[in-house]
């Protein structure tokens, strides 16, 4: 089996020259490879065409044959790395946190988690007032993008 670090440590050789950066890689026992990107900017089908090219030619299928997929994350797909957290600063997103799901704009981010502006109704006054809540990576299930249709 292909081993996973492996491929991360070469995807990491050309993500800064191809202006992008590893999300995920998942090597399954049948050495099906997948390789997920992002980009702080836009990240279009050349660059993730560039990149599967270079781990092809680091890896040797005559040694060991597999499948290679690269791709960039979905715009609703969950985030995985704190980057992506760093990204979506200012932007809505959408958090599955202690049972409930929490709607607001991403306001900072730290090396343990994220702070989080939404409205709430203040149960004395009854009105609405912004709040700002931490979260914890650990303690959450997913936070993603939150993608708005008009």
């Amino acid at each position: 089996m292909i081993d996973k670090n492996l491929v991360a440590s070469i995807v990491q050789e050309k993500t800064d020259a191809l202006n992008c950066y590893l999300v995920e890689v998942t090597v399954s026992p049948d050495n099906r490879i997948v390789v997920e990107v992002d980009a702080d900017g836009d990240l279009d089908i050349d660059t993730c065409v560039a990149l599967s090219r270079y781990i092809e030619s680091r890896l040797d299928r005559d040694e060991e044959d597999y499948e290679l997929e690269v791709g960039s994350c979905g715009l609703t797909s969950p985030f995985k790395v704190k980057r992506q957290y760093e990204k979506n600063v200012g932007n809505e997103i959408e958090v599955l946190a202690e049972g409930k799901k929490w709607l607001g704009v991403l306001e900072s981010v730290t090396d343990e988690g994220f702070s989080l502006r939404f409205e709430q109704k203040n149960k004395e006054t009854r009105k609405k007032e912004e709040v700002v809540k931490s979260f914890r990576f650990d303690g959450i299930k997913y936070a993603k993008y939150n993608l708005k249709f008009n």
